[in-house]
């Protein structure tokens, strides 16, 4: 079973536009959409989607709305914080897929939403083959409680694999950690921050091979790393490989990158190698951003055969240990 944690979940309003975004004017949406969502949210249910045993912790109460949406469609939920309300994010799509994004901060974190958390997470860790740890964190949490649940999980249940989705200083805290990660998937942009590199400077496959090889060293296992249209790369103890889909028609980027994530967990649940994971998550995140809103895709919207996978083969001299 993979295990996702959601501590920021929200609501994702998608207002998709006709034409361009026009700052100071009156814009009509085409088409609204509204899902329950959240980073974690999000690779269960392309988890469930592709009947992969899944169950999403998530910072709500269980009578709320949105936990209603989720166990109706068939997610396995265990809730945390019942006096905590969940945030609506707004994106706003562009017929060329450009997404402009607004999201709330969150129902502020208690002392003892924390505790509750920890104990969730040591309950369920020993029945979970991944620990996914997604998302942003709400006002008053600590930048390193993603770290610190990783810990908490390691305890629990030390054979455990744990993935991390997040960006800021919670990634950063990562780093330092002294906590083993087995998996993260940052952007382009969250990449070179967590490198302190020129995201410029990563603008080839081999660059950002190199970027993924420097953060092994901090007992980081795996990275992927997604480039939008440029596909996606990952660096491992493996090896380092570079994936590119064929283009597809954008219509919204809201979920890509969760759908990334989830591919390769999807992959990496069938037994697939490496380079195969890659390619699977690629063909997620491009089916995700085929679909309007926050649309998770199902198996049969992805098209693997789509993907092109190259290896990547850095000097000695930047392959970390």
């Amino acid at each position: 079973m993979i295990v996702t944690v959601t501590i920021n979940p929200s609501v994702d309003r998608t207002i998709q536009l006709p034409s361009r975004l026009v700052r100071d004017a009156v814009l009509r949406a085409s088409a609204v959409t509204s899902q329950a969502a959240g980073k974690g949210v999000n690779v269960s249910r392309a988890l469930a989607h592709a009947s992969i045993p899944t169950r999403a912790i998530v910072r709500a109460d269980y009578h709320d709305p949105y936990v209603r949406e989720l166990v109706e469609s068939g997610l396995a939920v265990v809730t945390v914080d019942p006096g905590a309300t969940v945030r609506t994010n707004i994106s706003l799509a562009e017929p060329d897929g450009t997404t402009t994004k607004i999201n709330e901060p969150g129902s502020p974190l208690s002392a003892a939403a924390v505790a509750a958390l920890h104990d969730v997470v040591a309950a369920e860790a020993p029945r979970a083959s991944w620990l996914v740890l997604a998302g942003s964190l709400p006002p008053g949490a600590d930048v390193e409680l993603l770290a610190d649940l990783a810990r908490t999980a390691r305890i629990a249940a030390p054979g455990v694999r744990i993935a991390v989705d997040t960006s800021g200083a919670p990634l950063a805290a990562l780093r330092t950690a002294g906590v083993r990660i087995d998996l993260i998937k940052p952007n382009l942009e969250e990449l070179a921050e967590l490198t302190g590199s020129d995201p410029a400077a990563l603008g080839t496959p081999e660059a950002v091979a190199s970027a993924c090889a420097a953060l092994r060293a901090d007992g980081i296992a795996a990275v992927v790393a997604t480039l939008g249209a440029a596909g996606a790369v990952l660096g491992s103890a493996d090896g380092a490989w570079h994936a590119t889909h064929t283009p597809v028609v954008a219509r919204s980027t809201v979920g890509a990158g969760d759908s990334s994530l989830a591919g390769y967990l999807i992959a990496d649940a069938e037994g697939l190698p490496p380079a195969a994971r890659l390619a699977r998550a690629v063909a997620y995140g491009s089916a995700a951003v085929s679909l309007p809103g926050t649309t998770i895709p199902r198996p049969t919207d992805t098209r693997p055969d789509q993907v092109t996978v190259t290896e990547i083969h850095l000097p000695a001299t930047v392959t970390a240990p």
